[in-house]
């Protein structure tokens, strides 16, 4: 719910409407046509001097600072090789091994079935990339690959996530729900 500070008022009264609403509650502050002050919730904005429920833009805002927050964690190559250790009994060398087995698979399947399909490797991966990908200091949860060898070894998105977040492995073998 939005507030407003219709002139004529004080700058006393300017000031304590400030405080009160931006210092104390977070309201973004704006002037309106005339003169007066709104104190806005982050989900209104004014147009035109009059206050609008904007929740629909504030959400998809809102989900978009979420995912580039979420695209920005990271964790060292340790905790990682680490934690699909302990959640499927797997180190880096064993994931290369599995997703160029699969690429072999599926290309001999490719070529068995038709010759006008491109051939699709194991979910996309390029295996010198991934391989280099694995030589990295820091993973960070936006990497591609991260999503590409998560699903391989049946990890959800919110399981990867969730291990992120925290850097906990169990969040890896948690059941789905």
């Amino acid at each position: 719910m939005s507030y407003k500070l219709e002139k004529p008022y004080t700058s006393t009264q300017r000031a304590d409407f400030i405080v009160l609403h931006n210092h104390q509650n977070g309201r973004k502050i704006e002037e309106g046509e005339n003169g007066e002050l709104f104190a806005l919730e982050p989900f209104e904005k004014l147009v035109n001097g009059q206050v609008v429920d904007n929740t629909a833009e504030y959400e998809a805002e809102q989900a978009e600072k979420e995912a580039e927050r979420i695209a920005m964690l990271n964790l060292t190559a340790a905790d990682v090789e680490r934690a699909i250790y302990k959640a499927k009994g797997m180190d880096f060398e064993d994931i290369i091994n599995l997703v160029s087995s699969e690429i072999v698979n599926s290309e001999s399947k490719i070529n068995e079935t038709s010759t006008h399909y491109s051939p699709v490797t194991s979910h996309s991966i390029d295996l010198k990339a991934l391989k280099i990908e694995l030589k990295a200091n820091n993973f960070y949860r936006g990497n591609p690959y991260i999503d590409l060898v998560g699903g391989i070894l049946g990890f959800t998105k919110q399981q990867l996530d969730e291990f992120f977040e925290t850097n906990d492995y169990t969040k890896l073998v948690s059941s789905e729900e």
